[in-house]
């Protein structure tokens, strides 16, 4: 109950606890996750194995390297000349 609804977290699990806890119940330490995936605090968290639910791995985003727009003019001679545009 503690982590449902609008509590809901996303929880990497790093170790699970072979301690003896009450029936169907664990300890977990891990990472609470942000939703691009990023660790934000490390936690210990007593969780009961029915509330659990496999969250899908956050998606990467893949980055194009960056091209910077090149203008292209023609001088009065009609050689090219060839101009980077920079923001």
């Amino acid at each position: 109950m503690q982590f449902g609804g609008d509590r809901a977290l996303i929880f990497r699990v790093i170790k699970v606890s072979g301690e003896l806890a009450f029936h169907d119940w664990i300890w977990l330490t891990g990472y609470v996750l942000d939703q691009k995936g990023n660790a934000l605090a490390r936690r210990e968290i007593f969780v009961q194995k029915a509330g659990l639910r496999r969250a899908d791995p956050p998606r990467t985003v893949i980055r194009q390297p960056s091209r910077r727009p090149t203008a292209v003019t023609r001088a009065r001679n009609g050689s090219k000349q060839e101009f980077r545009v920079t923001t």
